[in-house]
């Protein structure tokens, strides 16, 4: 099937350049240029993917509101924030927000087409047959990877496509510590330290919201993390 990618971007050539090299790779693809344009047609129906600028026009933090607005409607929904803002701070924002990625407008078209082919992967990878290896269970956490659900103490963690990814490589191997590389290997991701370690207090903060002694997720400095192995 078709899989239909939303581009939210003001800047008239940038759209037209990027609905064609996206047509050509088999995508259907939609298009809005403001805030208000975007968020009606996502409360409508939303895409299979969104790829949002930061700055829509005059609203400059519109696409952020975008953001927010698609993870309320979808826990899942994979969306990249694609911006000329190059910077720590709307970095931050952005995956606070539950983004599952941040590129700069400077990288290649080819590197643009991986980021999204490997976010395509890892939700294609959620509809395979389950087996019995698609469900860790590790003291008060359980992950079932066939319905993308994860729980802790009982309760439902939400979890956006990168985070459950990053998380699953940390815990289904309790005890052992997991580099940014092998994360990074695990989550079909290519990013920075600071995306990682971004990623890593977003879920630790889900996991606190609900247990507020929640400690299983181990920083081992200089070398990665790792899910605690009770004892």
């Amino acid at each position: 099937m078709q899989k239909h990618i939303a581009l939210v971007e003001d800047d008239i050539a940038l759209r037209e350049n990027y609905i064609a090299a996206l047509t050509q790779q088999g995508y259907k693809v939609s298009t809005y240029s403001s805030r208000p344009e975007a968020e009606r047609a996502f409360t409508e129906k939303l895409p299979d993917l969104a790829i949002i600028d930061i700055g829509l026009g005059d609203d400059i933090d519109g696409g952020f509101a975008v953001c927010q607005l698609a993870r309320s409607l979808s826990k899942s929904l994979p969306i990249i924030f694609f911006t000329a803002r190059d910077n720590d701070f709307d970095t931050i924002c952005g995956l606070r927000m539950g983004a599952d990625d941040y590129l700069t407008k400077d990288i290649s078209l080819p590197h643009l087409l991986a980021r999204i082919s490997a976010l395509f992967r890892r939700t294609e990878l959620l509809k395979q047959t389950p087996q019995q290896s698609d469900l860790i269970v590790s003291d008060k956490l359980t992950m079932d990877l066939n319905r993308m659900q994860v729980t802790y103490s009982g309760q439902v963690i939400e979890l956006t496509v990168t985070e459950f990814w990053m998380l699953h490589g940390i815990a289904k191997h309790p005890g052992h510590v997991k580099s940014r590389q092998q994360l990074m290997d695990d989550s079909k991701m290519v990013v920075d330290d600071t995306t990682i370690t971004s990623h890593i207090k977003r879920i630790r903060k889900k996991f606190l919201q609900v247990d507020g002694s929640f400690d299983s997720i181990e920083t081992v400095y200089g070398m990665g993390y790792r899910w605690k192995a009770k004892v």
